[in-house]
């Protein structure tokens, strides 16, 4: 990266997005980490599935339906989780969900 330091004013921020589909765009990527924003339609998803690292999930916007291991539970704007490495998670809008994920590449 050659700035040092990424400032995005508003996670919130309306985007243009298609009536059944799901938008992600990298805000940050190093060699330790990489931060992508998710935007979902209504009743999208992604389905479960693992990674080799630890992660988080931020909902900023909206209500989903996340899945964490053998769990599931609502979420909404302001929900948090961490993921240890290995975990089968998935998310399923309820609503418009804006949602930002960060992967912990150097933690493995």
């Amino acid at each position: 990266m050659s700035e040092p330091y990424v400032f995005l004013p508003d996670l919130a921020a309306p985007v243009d997005l298609p009536p059944n589909g799901i938008l992600s765009r990298t805000v940050y990527t190093d060699e330790k980490s990489k931060v992508i924003l998710f935007h979902f339609s209504p009743g999208q998803e992604l389905s479960a599935h693992t990674a080799p690292f630890p992660a988080t999930i931020y909902l900023v916007r909206g209500e989903a339906k996340l899945k964490l291991g053998a769990d599931e539970m609502d979420a909404s704007a302001g929900a948090f989780a961490y993921m240890t490495p290995n975990l089968e998670h998935g998310i399923k809008a309820q609503t418009e969900v804006v949602m930002l994920l960060t992967m912990l590449k150097a933690a493995r």
